[in-house]
């Protein structure tokens, strides 16, 4: 067993300088094994992040986000592509996190500079599924992609 992990500002500064310096815009620090049935992880997000609405339909990938640093919006998508929700959460805010069910498709964006989120859901990491990815969103990389990331950042303007 290793020692305690501590969220500190260290942390903090690495995730959103690598962020900054990452052309997706975000980066990753796992507090979790790959093979540990609980996934823990930080992220740093930048605004120019794109993640694409998505879903997970497997009963154990619920999923909890809460943010640590900064602001992110989150929508929540009926199965056409239409907002059913959407919420800022804030690092000390009124709103600072979701408990998505699994089946819901969400997806969220940077909402400010350095922002960072606690992700925690069942392990083991796996890649969606073709019925997981929204049909109605393009793909990270793909055409059309930069258009509908301003779409879902104009939603909180």
């Amino acid at each position: 067993m290793s020692g305690p992990s501590f969220f500190d500002q260290a942390l903090f500064r690495d995730l959103t300088e690598k962020a900054a310096a990452n052309p997706r815009g975000r980066q990753h620090h796992n507090f979790h094994a790959m093979e540990e049935p609980c996934h823990r992880l930080a992220i740093g997000l930048q605004p120019s992040t794109y993640i694409p609405p998505h879903r997970h339909l497997s009963a154990d990938k619920a999923e909890t986000l809460l943010v640590l640093k900064g602001r992110l919006g989150v929508l929540i998508f009926d199965a056409a592509g239409q907002v059913r929700e959407k919420r800022v959460l804030e690092a000390g805010g009124d709103c600072v996190g979701v408990d998505l069910p699994a089946g819901v498709f969400h997806g969220f964006v940077a909402l400010a500079p350095d922002s960072l989120m606690f992700e925690c859901k069942a392990g083991p990491y796996c890649q969606l599924s073709e019925g997981e990815h929204a049909s109605w969103a393009p793909r990270e990389g793909e055409p059309g992609a930069p258009d509908y990331h301003a779409w879902m950042l104009a939603q909180f303007d």
